[in-house]
């Protein structure tokens, strides 16, 4: 039995990424945030994808820089 191929859309740029079998075919961020109490979105559930290409810009626009922590095994 074939599995289909998911469309996943970058919000940023609209690029068109393609998961299949679950597995994607390049990397990208998903976001998902459920807002609680102490925000103007209390009850909401928002979640976006970003592409690598606009995770990278969007970083590099932050005041403190991303930690990053380079991993020596690949799995």
């Amino acid at each position: 039995m074939k599995t289909k191929d998911r469309k996943i859309i970058c919000n940023c740029c609209g690029k068109t990424l393609w998961e299949g079998a679950g597995i994607p075919r390049e990397e990208f961020l998903h976001v998902e945030k459920e807002w609680g109490y102490f925000s103007g979105k209390d009850g909401e559930i928002q979640e976006f994808d970003i592409c690598e290409a606009c995770y990278d810009q969007w970083v590099k626009s932050f005041q403190i820089p991303v930690r990053t922590i380079e991993i020596t095994e690949l799995v």
